[in-house]
């Protein structure tokens, strides 16, 4: 984890072409990912695209991770690396997603449906990406570090759900990961002061059942202690006086799903 870096406006502008690629990376996914594909498939779409748009997939061999996708079937809550894996009818699928162009980093997740998914593990999606936004809402200036966290956990918690602890969000500028470190959790009031300037990823990881996590015995895959879903939505932020600017977009996946 690097230093705290405040950003200026042009560097916002270069995050925000970085996050931008991120979101249509996705929307590339979006409009192949279907039952019976496997995820090192969907990493090969994501590493093409980000290639010809002249960017580089900032997760390929950060820290030794082997592909371009963390990509996260049902349990798993983050970090999954792609393989043979066939994606199956009621699937839920984490793909988060990170590319570096002119020398700044973009971060964004979003996790899919395939197929026919049970209605609870739904509005656990559903919830997940309120809680992002609930979020996104107190990321303005004078507000605390913990208002974010606090935003993420009420909302969770409220539904029914947990939140995991042991994995956060984070500053992104010229590094992957920056200070501060983004709980999901948190009380209100307390933490750093937001100002302008500061760039973070906001990613709320939510599990349907326990917060209990683990890693798998390859060293990258985290999944929850009790094999129930967990769902990742993530988006790269500017802090704002009256409103968060946000940098990376989910239009694009979102049309690209709505076309099928």
């Amino acid at each position: 984890m690097k230093g705290l870096y405040y950003k200026t406006k042009e560097e916002i502008e270069l995050i925000r072409e970085s996050s931008l690629l991120v979101g249509k990376t996705l929307a590339e996914v979006a409009k192949v990912i279907k039952p019976g594909i496997t995820t090192l498939s969907l990493d090969k779409v994501a590493y093409e695209f980000i290639n010809d748009n002249k960017a580089i997939p900032a997760f390929l061999n950060y820290s030794g991770f082997p592909n371009s996708l963390c990509i996260s079937v049902n349990a798993q809550v983050v970090h999954g690396i792609p393989g043979k894996y066939e994606l199956k009818d009621g699937d839920i699928v984490s793909v988060d997603c990170g590319v570096i162009k002119n020398k700044f980093f973009g971060d964004s997740a979003y996790t899919f449906t395939i197929g026919e998914v049970k209605p609870e593990i739904v509005n656990l999606l559903k919830v997940t990406k309120e809680s992002l936004y609930k979020a996104i809402e107190v990321a303005v200036v004078g507000k605390r570090l913990g208002d974010i966290g606090d935003a993420v956990q009420v909302h969770a918690e409220k539904n029914g759900f947990s939140v995991v602890r042991e994995l956060v969000g984070h500053g992104i500028g010229q590094n992957l990961h920056e200070s501060p470190e983004v709980p999901n959790y948190g009380k209100r009031g307390t933490g750093l002061k937001l100002q302008e300037g500061l760039v973070i990823a906001i990613e709320p990881m939510i599990n349907f059942g326990k917060k209990a996590i683990k890693t798998e015995n390859d060293g990258w895959t985290i999944t929850t202690a009790d094999k129930l879903p967990s769902a990742h939505f993530e988006h790269t932020i500017a802090i704002g006086k009256n409103k968060a600017d946000i940098l990376s977009s989910f239009e694009y996946i979102e049309k690209a799903l709505n076309k099928k």
